[in-house]
């Protein structure tokens, strides 16, 4: 079963396939975001969660399939606050072309990749979110983004467990 769900705009485009087995669910979500930054993709997760968990508690898992972009809870209602990270991260690790990263190695993908990597290894590729009666439990203002480090724009797969 495949589902290209609605989304007001500042959402990212996700697409979702759905196969369950047992207690358990699995599906990808396949985002695009536009270049580097955060790009939330809440409102997917939580339509798949809605109709695919069980009644009562279970846990939701969600894992990036890449090792030069991140996944995040972070605030969702002030877009500052994602400017605000993507700009502290640009300022600790700048580009591999930056004299203050010369002593980089792996170059041959271009100066974004090695920065792109090292923040990935400096912030978390899976996620665990509590889920009660098919209800996503992130507080009042927390979304769930990818957080694209390379500068050009690229597909990225998320792997999701809900059990």
């Amino acid at each position: 079963m495949c589902c290209v769900p609605t989304m007001p705009a500042r959402y990212a485009r996700a697409t979702a396939t759905i196969s369950t087995e047992g207690l358990a669910a699995q599906t990808e979500f396949r985002l695009s975001p536009r270049g580097p930054g955060l790009t939330e993709f809440t409102q997917p997760v939580r339509n798949w969660v809605t109709d695919t968990a069980p009644p009562g508690p279970s846990l939701l898992t969600l894992f990036l399939r890449h090792t030069s972009a991140s996944l995040l809870i972070q605030e969702n209602a002030d877009p500052d606050v994602q400017r605000d990270l993507a700009a502290f991260f640009d300022r600790l690790v700048p580009p591999s072309d930056d004299s203050s990263m010369s002593y980089l190695r792996h170059t041959s993908e271009g100066p974004d990749d090695m920065p792109a990597h090292i923040k990935a290894a400096m912030m978390p590729v899976s996620l665990q979110i509590p889920v009660i009666d098919g209800a996503l439990q992130l507080g009042t203002w927390q979304g769930i983004y990818l957080f694209e480090h390379r500068t050009r724009p690229r597909s990225r797969t998320v792997a999701a467990h809900l059990g």
